[in-house]
């Protein structure tokens, strides 16, 4: 996949690792609560000299404590229209268990971010940070949840 080197340097490009999991009302999606952003998806920056499926694991693992055994499936690129920003969408295939939970990231010196799951047929609250609004809104298209 071709990144471009300028919002590479720029610090850019964004990776968000997607976990989903199908229960008996439908799919859901992973999402946390920052203490101080509203509700998020997963995401954050790719390094230099970095792929974009290594990212995304670390990313998953930094911020949820999740750690992705499996290297993840790239599902789309997507233009966030948020600070110039290049989202690159990867499917995350893991295990879990846990409706709920917390975990405590270095992000910004140290937060503590609290997981749970969110159904991805039901619209996004005024909680949720704009941008990761319009990310719910693409990644409904792109797994046909209506």
């Amino acid at each position: 996949m071709r990144i471009d080197q300028t919002l590479l340097e720029q610090r850019k490009i964004k990776v968000c690792p997607v976990v989903t999991r199908t229960t008996d009302e439908g799919r859901e999606i992973l999402v946390f609560r920052h203490p101080l952003a509203g509700i998020q998806l997963v995401k954050g920056t790719l390094e230099k000299e970095e792929e974009l499926a290594d990212a995304a694991k670390r990313e998953l693992f930094e911020e949820s404590g999740l750690e992705l055994q499996s290297q993840p499936t790239f599902l789309q690129c997507w233009h966030s229209e948020h600070d110039n920003q290049v989202w690159y969408f990867f499917d995350c295939n893991i295990e879990v268990a846990a409706e709920r939970w917390a975990h405590f990231t270095q992000d910004g010196g140290g937060h503590h971010f609290q997981f749970f799951w969110h159904p991805m047929q039901s619209p996004p609250s005024k909680d949720w940070h704009p941008v990761f609004q319009r990310a719910l809104k693409e990644l409904r298209n792109w797994f046909s949840v209506e």
